[in-house]
């Protein structure tokens, strides 16, 4: 087996990223307090085409070193907002008709094995801190929640891992199902 080289991947400039389509899903850090995990969304966000970041509170934004080391650029490619909070966030993303979902484990949640996206309709997900999750106020806002099931004994995963996740069966759904 022999390793794509990377001129062999077929690329995108940044300008040619800036004009593809993008997969109709928002996402929302809330409080995201480690900059390496700032990074790693912007790198996840830019893989999987999602039209827009919001860095929300405490979540740093860039030019920084720490989330430039994760992200490797993608920082540069993926629109972003700061939003001093995320409700704040939530409310403007429910007025664009955007649905609203939070990923966390509440009352009610969705399972993301369960979880199906419907044809026209724009996302937006909310991600919490990595020790609190989605702050109330945001999470009171939102349409819904959508939850990962796990089996392990501590039932939480890195914020940016779950992002990875969750982005990834959504831009999946997107790709197989054109919404």
């Amino acid at each position: 087996m022999r390793k794509i080289s990377n001129s062999e991947l077929g690329r995108p400039s940044a300008e040619e990223f800036a004009r593809m389509p993008k997969c109709p899903v928002v996402v929302v850090l809330d409080d995201v307090r480690s900059l390496n995990n700032v990074g790693s969304f912007f790198r996840t966000c830019d893989a999987f085409a999602v039209e827009r970041l919001f860095l929300c509170g405490i979540t740093a934004t860039p030019p920084h070193r720490d989330i430039h080391k994760t992200a490797l650029g993608a920082e540069l490619t993926v629109p972003w907002e700061y939003v001093p909070d995320a409700a704040e966030a939530v409310r403007r993303l429910r007025a664009e008709g955007r649905r609203v979902l939070a990923v966390e484990q509440v009352e009610g949640a969705v399972s993301l094995d369960e979880w199906k996206t419907e044809p026209g309709e724009r996302y937006a997900l909310v991600f919490g801190n990595e020790v609190h999750g989605v702050g109330q106020a945001a999470a009171d806002l939102c349409d819904g929640a959508v939850e990962v099931p796990q089996s392990g004994t501590k039932h939480s995963i890195n914020v940016s891992v779950c992002g990875g996740v969750v982005l990834w069966e959504v831009y999946r759904q997107w790709l197989a199902h054109g919404w």
